[in-house]
């Protein structure tokens, strides 16, 4: 083998040892730690009661947990992997965004209703901002100046105004929707919508929807593919969007809004991160209590591997 082959491979290798994947568990309220490059358990992190939503402080030293019946964030330290901080958060947080600024961490609260925005440095709540009922999903613009969040009763994306706290829109998309996810050049977002089973693509001029994306798998029934969480691709042109207890990824052809491909992964698919790298997904699975990784090259699941009970988050720290 030619020499520049081996040092390639051993510099991709090294790369992927140098990943860490965290995983949220909902049932056993803990947090999984994997090894990027093997997928071998590193360690276990005991957190407060049902976490759900984890989000990486920007310079990586820190995991933002959402401990829903606990109400409060629960910070971890990455590199002693213990709990070294409360923040406050509202009652029942589910899903949690980290503004461009690093200081700023918005948070659903799923029971009042309520999107609070913590300032994480000096650990208070800085404004509440009443949205639709069962809030979740959060999805901030690159630019930072936009926040979507999602309320799943409500069937709407409301858009609020970061600085001001103001909603700007409100949009109605489908049934009970889950996760919003923008463009890389905030142009657009999209949004999940898990009992109508539809993706609908958002237009950030006038707030308008642009066209939306269904999903049929021969063989499973409609109201089984519930699409819920969602990542792009690192060039931007594939959706991954997980759709529940369908039990598989589909592949969205962005610049067509076409389906291209199913795979199968494991029970009931919550949500995806992608590798630091961009080569691969991994996706929580909340009932057969895995993570599955997908070659996105190949485009095919090249293995799953065991983590705590009902994974939920998922982020990759470089």
């Amino acid at each position: 083998m030619p020499r520049a082959l081996i040092l390639a491979l051993l510099l991709c290798c090294a790369t992927a040892r140098a990943e860490t994947i965290m995983v949220s568990n909902e049932k056993d309220n803990t947090i999984t730690v994997l090894d990027g490059g093997t997928l071998k358990l590193v360690r276990t992190v005991k957190v407060g009661e049902r976490p759900r939503g984890i989000v990486l402080s920007r310079d990586g030293r820190h995991l933002y947990v959402c401990v829903g019946d606990s109400d409060r964030i629960d910070v971890v330290d990455t590199t002693t992997w213990r709990v070294v901080r409360h923040l406050p958060s509202g009652s029942d947080p589910e899903r949690a965004a980290l503004h461009p600024d690093g200081r700023r961490l918005f948070v659903a609260n799923e029971d009042d209703n309520m999107v609070t925005v913590v300032d994480v440095d000096r650990g208070l709540v800085l404004q509440e901002i009443p949205v639709g009922v069962e809030p979740e999903g959060l999805g901030l613009s690159p630019d930072g100046r936009y926040v979507v969040n999602t309320s799943e009763t409500t069937s709407m994306a409301h858009v609020i105004e970061v600085d001001s706290g103001k909603i700007v829109a409100n949009v109605l998309v489908g049934a009970r929707p889950r996760f919003a996810l923008w463009e890389p050049d905030g142009k657009r977002f999209w949004v999940s919508s898990e009992i109508g089973g539809t993706l609908t693509l958002i237009g950030a001029d006038d707030w308008r929807a642009l066209g939306e994306v269904r999903f049929s798998i021969p063989g499973v029934p409609a109201e089984a593919v519930q699409p819920v969480g969602m990542v792009l691709s690192g060039d931007g042109t594939k959706l991954f969007v997980a759709l529940g207890p369908a039990n598989r990824v589909a592949v969205v052809d962005v610049a067509s809004r076409q389906v291209e491909r199913m795979l199968l992964v494991g029970q009931r698919v919550w949500n995806l991160a992608l590798s630091t790298d961009g080569t691969r997904v991994f996706t929580t699975n909340g009932v057969s209590n895995d993570l599955s990784m997908i070659d996105i090259q190949a485009m095919r699941v090249l293995r799953s591997v065991p983590v705590g009970q009902a994974p939920w988050g998922v982020v990759v720290k470089p």
